[in-house]
C-alpha cells in the first residue's frame, strides 16, 4: 500500500491507491501558476495541495524537487530539455479542473521521456527522480489524463505571428511554406550564428532553402570543417525532413540557453542543413498523408526523376580505369555525356553546392529501413547486384556509419524489430552495394568528385510515419545527429603553405595505403577523416616538392590532429641541383 503525505487530497488518494487517512483533509484550492520554471505549461492554473502534499507555491519552491528542475538543464548539459522539466512541472503544478478532482498527467508521456532520457541520468550516475515515477504519479489515457508535453507536440501555426521569430519545436508535419517560415524564423532568432540561403530551385520553382550554423555565418573560416545534412531527397520519405527542421531549432535554442556542447559544436564547425531536397515530391506525398501514401507516391521529382539515380555515374568510370597505375580515384571529372541526359534542377543545384563548399562529411536522411549504408553504392561487378564494394576509405566510412548507428536509440540494438532485411550482425550498418546496387547515387558522387564522405541514414520502416511518432523519433535520433556532427573533428587537419607563408590551393594530401587523396581549399587548409593508428601523410602540389610526415593518431581523440606542410618550389631545387653538378664537374676537371 502506498502511503501518502497527510496533506494529499482525497482525490489524489483515490487516483493513486494510497488508503491511509489524513489527520486533517485540506480543501482543494486552485490558483495561478507562479513558478518561474513552470511558466510554459499549456495551462495557467494549478491545484494545491499537489500530489506530493505541497500546499503552496512557497512550499513547492522550497522543495528539493523544484530545485532539481531548476538545475536539470545544466546537469544533463541540455539533453532532454525541456522534456524533463515539463514532466516534473506537471507533478509539482498539476492542471486544475473541476474541483476537487485533479487532472493527472499521462503515463505514456512519462514512459516515453524515461525511455529516451534514462541514459542521460545514468551518464552522470544519478537515479531517475522519484517524483517522476511513471507508475505512481501518472495515469492512463482511459482515466482522462493530460499530456504534459503538449507544448512540444504542436503549437498551432495560426497562433504565431508571421513576423515573430520562434524556436519552439512543433512536432507536427510542415508544409513547404511552413518549413520556409520555420527556417527563416530560426535564422532571425539566432542571426549571430545562423543564416538561410538558397542553393537553387526545384523543377516547379520552389526554393531549395538551406540554413547554416557557425560562429561566423556567411563564409568559410580557416581550418573550420564544413558538414552538410540533406533530407527529403525522396519526397515521400519525410521523417528526415522533419528531424532536420527540429535540429535547426534545437541548435538555435540550445545555443541561446548556454548549452556548452552545442556552443562548442557551432563555434568550431560550419553546419549546413537542407531539410528538403525534393519539395515538389513532398507535396504529392503530403496530399495523400501518411495513412494512404504508397511506397512510391512523391518519391521522384516533378519530372518523374529519382534524384538518387540522377547524379553522374563516376563509379563506373572508376571501375573501368582502376587498373591504370596513374589513374586518380579522387576528383573524377563529370563526363560530357552526362549533360546529354535529363539532369534534374534539384540535382544540378546540389552539385553546384557540393562543388562550391569544401564539405568534409555529409549525411543523407532517408526512410524505409533502419540501417546506415555507406559507399560504394554501385557494385564493382556489373552482374552482381549485391556485392561488397568498398572505397579506399572503407575504415573511415565504417567509423562514420557506426558513430550514427551506435548513438541511435535502437539502430544497433539486436532486439530492435527490423523492416525485412537483417543488419544485426553488422551492428546496423552495411556497405551500400552489398545491400543493393544502383548507379548515379549522391553519396558515390560526393566521394569521387569532391573530398566529402557521405553516408545514407535509413531512419525506419515507415517512410511517412504518423505525427504521433515524430516526437519519439526525435528522441531516438537527436543524440545520433549530434554525435555524427561532432565526428567531423576526427582525423587530421592543417594548412599547406609555400615558403613565403601563402596557402596553396588544390594541393593533394595523400595517405600511404589509401588510394584516394583530398585537396586543399582556397586558403590551403584541408581536413582528412582518419581512424587511429600510425600513418604516412604526403602533401604535394604542381610545381612544388613533396613533403611526407609520419604521424600517430591515438584512439578516442576529441579533436583533429594538426599537421601542417611547407612546400618548396621545384624550380629552386632544379637550380640548386644544377649548381651542385657544375661544382662536381669543376672538382673532377681539377683533379
Amino acid at each position: 500500500m502506498l502511503v501518502c503525505p497527510s496533506t494529499v487530497l482525497p482525490a489524489w488518494r483515490r487516483q493513486f491507491g494510497c488508503n491511509n487517512r489524513p489527520d486533517v483533509e485540506k480543501p482543494a484550492v486552485c490558483s495561478e501558476i507562479n513558478l518561474g520554471y513552470c511558466n510554459d505549461l499549456d495551462y495557467s492554473r494549478t491545484i494545491f495541495p499537489n500530489i506530493l502534499g505541497q500546499q503552496s507555491r512557497h512550499e513547492v519552491e522550497s522543495g528539493a524537487e523544484y530545485l532539481l528542475l531548476s538545475v536539470i538543464h545544466g546537469l544533463l548539459n541540455g539533453e532532454c530539455s525541456p522534456d524533463i522539466r515539463l514532466l516534473g512541472c506537471s507533478v509539482l503544478a498539476p492542471r486544475c479542473q473541476d474541483l476537487p478532482s485533479p487532472a493527472p498527467s499521462c503515463r505514456s508521456a512519462c514512459e516515453a521521456v524515461r525511455k529516451g532520457c534514462g541514459h542521460a541520468f545514468e551518464g552522470i550516475d544519478m537515479a531517475w527522480p522519484y517524483f517522476l515515477d511513471c507508475d505512481r504519479f501518472f495515469a492512463g489515457e482511459q482515466e482522462g489524463c493530460h499530456d504534459p508535453l503538449a507544448p512540444l507536440r504542436g503549437m498551432a501555426f495560426s497562433n504565431l505571428s508571421p513576423d515573430e521569430p520562434s524556436t519552439i519545436i512543433q512536432f507536427t508535419y510542415h508544409s513547404n511554406a511552413q518549413m520556409y517560415s520555420v527556417l527563416k524564423r530560426t535564422a532571425a532568432k539566432c542571426s549571430h550564428i545562423s543564416r538561410t540561403y538558397s542553393i537553387g530551385r526545384s523543377t516547379e520553382g520552389k526554393d531549395l532553402l538551406a540554413i547554416e550554423f557557425t560562429d561566423n555565418p556567411g563564409g568559410h573560416e580557416l581550418l573550420e570543417p564544413e558538414i552538410k545534412l540533406v533530407g527529403n531527397m525522396h519526397g515521400n520519405e519525410v521523417l528526415g525532413r522533419q528531424l532536420l527542421l527540429y535540429l535547426a531549432q534545437y541548435l538555435c535554442s540550445e545555443y541561446l540557453l548556454g548549452n556548452q556542447r552545442i556552443q562548442t559544436l557551432v563555434n568550431t564547425t560550419r553546419i549546413h542543413i537542407l531539410a528538403s531536397m525534393n519539395p515538389d515530391g513532398y507535396e504529392l506525398a503530403a496530399a495523400e498523408g501518411h495513412e494512404l501514401n504508397g511506397w512510391t507516391v512523391g518519391r521522384t521529382n516533378a519530372q518523374n526523376l529519382d534524384l538518387n539515380r540522377n547524379f553522374p555515374d563516376l563509379t563506373s568510370i572508376l571501375y573501368r580505369n582502376r587498373r591504370i597505375k596513374r589513374f586518380r580515384t579522387d576528383h573524377i571529372p563529370i563526363p560530357d555525356s552526362y549533360w546529354f541526359g535529363k539532369v534534374a534542377s534539384e540535382t544540378y543545384a546540389v552539385m553546384k553546392w557540393i562543388r562550391s563548399v569544401p564539405f568534409v562529411q555529409s549525411a543523407s536522411l532517408h526512410g524505409g529501413e533502419l540501417v546506415i549504408s555507406y559507399p560504394f553504392d554501385f557494385s564493382r561487378h556489373l552482374h552482381e547486384e549485391r556485392m561488397f564494394s568498398p572505397t579506399p576509405d572503407e575504415q573511415a566510412f565504417k567509423q562514420l556509419a557506426r558513430t550514427y548507428a551506435d548513438s541511435h536509440a535502437s539502430m544497433a540494438d539486436n532486439n530492435t524489430e527490423r523492416c525485412g532485411a537483417s543488419f544485426i550482425r553488422s551492428g546496423g550498418i552495411i556497405n551500400g552495394a552489398l545491400w543493393y546496387s544502383f548507379p548515379g547515387g549522391m553519396s558515390d558522387f560526393n566521394y569521387l568528385h569532391t573530398n566529402c564522405l557521405e553516408i545514407t541514414v535509413e531512419l525506419g520502416c515507415d517512410k511517412f510515419p504518423s505525427e504521433e511518432e515524430l516526437y519519439p523519433e526525435w528522441l531516438r535520433n537527436k543524440e545520433a545527429l549530434l554525435s555524427f556532427m561532432e565526428s567531423v573533428h576526427r582525423g587530421i587537419k592543417g594548412v599547406v603553405k609555400d615558403e613565403e607563408g601563402y596557402g596553396i590551393k588544390g594541393a593533394s594530401i595523400s595517405v600511404r595505403g589509401i588510394r584516394k587523396d583530398v585537396t586543399t581549399a582556397e586558403e590551403g587548409d584541408y581536413w582528412r577523416l582518419m581512424n587511429s593508428g600510425t600513418h604516412i601523410i604526403t602533401a604535394s602540389a604542381k610545381g612544388y616538392s613533396k613533403v611526407s610526415k609520419r604521424i600517430y593518431l591515438p584512439a578516442h581523440m576529441e579533436k583533429a590532429g594538426r599537421v601542417n606542410f611547407v612546400l618548396k618550389k621545384v624550380k629552386n631545387m632544379i637550380l640548386m641541383s644544377g649548381i651542385s653538378v657544375f661544382r662536381n664537374m669543376i672538382l673532377m676537371s681539377g683533379s
